[in-house]
């Protein structure tokens, strides 16, 4: 786990190693324990290191022994055993220990078609000096993150927005529809950012850059591709069975410890279940409760689990101002702009864990593969009348995160204006999916192609590599994908559950009972927070910052409080409202200002 940034300039540039040094400086967080620089003609490849296969001998920029290929690399090969093997057997030696090597090996003897053959989470720049390319090329699922933007010399890329920065001929400017698209549906999705320019490499893409900066897109993977099968239950969980061994022999792969984040639901007591079966032993765990707060936690359940599997456990009783003076940090270390509530704890989960290993395991992913939303079986009334008001996604994510009164009231006109629909995305993911696939698979696909890389993950990758911390994701193996995608209905969802075939397969792995407490997700108490005295001095605070006078009608903050103070429900508006204000103070206004990860975020609007 790295980060890597970069560029290629126009035929006859070359590359400066201080702007280089600049914007790998932006990324030491993602590797603290080394960094490296390598030019060569039009290109320049910058990487900080993360260290967990092959310690002493991963140094990266990595350069080919012929000198032709360079690479610099972010993430993991978990089959890079296997594939280094058929590769030595077609005359290959290896220099070094990394899985990174592989990735050099592979492309030296099979080109792009080498894509097709990893299975890992990794996003890396390559450049072949013999064609005069440069390859950006991100994993099938998106779990680790790549973004460039095209400018008047060159394409220049880094593993986070703010790398990128140092590099832009002017000040960061902010893109509308992005913009509007965060407000509305909780992140901006697709390869627009929130920075005008800036763009995101697609999960399950490389891009080919040639001496003349044209970009050739090649994709090498979808998930349009599965088909749905006919297959009965006993079949399907040995078939699941056998590939969740196989994906956590290769997801163990480490020359380092790793650990645990638990909660009480049922995907991180599987992990919990197959790191046990495989011999992983008292390995270390975390989860995270709240003190004083409304809402019910799970800590009891974690530790149950815990006590099962014999972890090392540590639980976290977090008060609300150790969870609300993350927001600083982790709106820095997220660059993009996405209202997930659950990146706070997740940023005190990764700083627990990163004062004792580098590896944690994660259950993100099972409930997009295996149809464990409530949002995957709706109500067929409900369903209906949804699809009628808001056709073109089946009556799925239809609504806007925010009510329409506010967003009329305090939407500025850039962003009324804004060209685009705000549900574009998943309206396209929709249409995009063939017609032999059932409603439960659209939903799934366009959640894995949506919400899943731009929102969920980007919260597992950032607020863990905030601390130096790798975050695996198990049940996003891409032959896991594949396979619950093509799962008949009827084994995903019956009556009113979810997740029903991976629940019976689970089931006598698990804890007596687990399976029978119904799903509460990852929760924050905002609503605890996020009143009273602190809700008036944000919409003090709001009302001058430069963010929101640019970008809405500060006029209306003072109703939006009062509505919040008479327990009206603006909660997200409000919050949306302070993301915006401390993102646009830290990548427009500031850039290279990074907050603490303990501070008072109002001091920050």
């Amino acid at each position: 786990m790295c980060g890597i940034a970069g560029y290629m300039l126009r035929a006859g540039g070359r590359p400066d190693r201080e702007e280089l040094q600049r914007m790998a400086g932006r990324l030491a967080h993602r590797g603290p324990d080394d960094h490296g620089i390598h030019c060569k003609g039009p290109v320049g490849l910058a990487q900080t290191r993360l260290s967990i296969i092959g310690l002493t001998t991963g140094h990266q920029p990595m350069v080919s022994a012929d000198g032709r290929l360079a690479l610099a690399a972010n993430g993991e090969v978990y089959n890079y055993l296997e594939l280094n093997a058929d590769l030595r057997r077609q005359g290959c030696r290896f220099q070094t220990d990394s899985d990174s090597e592989t990735l050099l090996q592979a492309y030296a003897v099979h080109g792009l078609d080498c894509l097709a053959q990893l299975r890992g989470m990794y996003a890396f720049a390559l450049h072949d000096s013999r064609t005069g390319r440069l390859i950006l090329a991100r994993d099938r699922l998106g779990i680790k993150p790549l973004f460039y933007v095209r400018l008047p010399d060159r394409i220049a890329f880094a593993s986070e927005i703010k790398a990128l920065l140092p590099v832009l001929p002017g000040r960061a400017e902010v893109e509308p529809g992005a913009l509007r698209q965060f407000l509305q549906n909780q992140f901006a999705g697709g390869e627009e950012t929130v920075i005008a320019g800036v763009r995101r490499v697609p999960p399950g893409v490389a891009l080919v850059i040639d001496a003349d900066l044209h970009i050739e897109r090649r994709r090498y993977w979808s998930a349009l591709d599965v088909a749905p099968r006919d297959i009965g239950l006993e079949e399907a969980r040995e078939e699941l069975g056998n590939l969740m061994d196989a994906a956590m022999v290769e997801h163990m792969r480490s020359d380092v410890p790793f650990g645990l984040f638990l909660s009480g639901g049922v995907d991180s007591a599987v992990l919990a279940a197959l790191l046990d079966a495989q011999g992983a032993g008292r390995i270390k765990s975390w989860s995270v409760g709240y003190q004083g707060a409304t809402m019910a936690d799970e800590l009891d359940q974690a530790q149950r689990v815990a006590d099962h599997f014999g972890l090392d456990h540590t639980p976290l009783r977090l008060t609300l101002s150790q969870v609300f003076g993350r927001i600083p940090y982790s709106i820095w270390c997220a660059d993009e702009l996405m209202r997930d509530y659950a990146s706070m704890p997740t940023s005190i989960l990764a700083q627990s864990a990163a004062a004792e290993l580098k590896v944690v395991f994660s259950g993100e992913g099972g409930d997009e593969v295996f149809a464990g939303y409530g949002r995957f079986r709706p109500h067929p009334l409900g369903r209906w009348l949804k699809s009628l008001l808001f056709p073109g996604s089946g009556g799925f994510r239809t609504r806007g995160q925010w009510e329409r009164r506010w967003a009329k009231r305090l939407f500025g006109p850039a962003l009324r204006g804004a060209p685009g629909s705000d549900r574009a995305q998943v309206l396209a993911a929709w249409r995009a999916t063939p017609r032999a696939w059932s409603d439960l698979q659209r939903r799934q696909y366009t959640d894995l192609t949506t919400a899943l890389p731009d929102n969920l993950l980007v919260k597992t990758d950032r607020m863990l590599m905030g601390f130096g911390v790798e975050g695996r994701v198990p049940f996003l193996d891409h032959r896991i994908v594949e396979f619950g995608l093509s799962l008949p209905d009827h084994l995903k969802v019956r009556g009113r559950q979810g997740k029903w075939l991976l629940k019976r397969w689970a089931e006598p792995r698990l804890p007596p009972g687990h399976l029978d407490r119904p799903k509460r997700g990852f929760h924050v108490p905002v609503g605890d927070w996020l009143k009273g005295e602190v809700a008036q001095r944000l919409g003090q605070r709001l009302a001058e910052n430069r963010g929101i006078r640019d970008w809405f009608e500060v006029g209306a903050i003072p109703t939006l409080v009062a509505a919040r103070q008479a327990g009206r429900d603006t909660g997200r508006e409000l919050f949306g409202l302070m993301q915006f204000a401390i993102w646009h103070r830290l990548f427009i206004e500031q850039p290279g200002l990074t907050p603490g990860p303990d501070e008072d975020p109002l001091e920050w609007v």
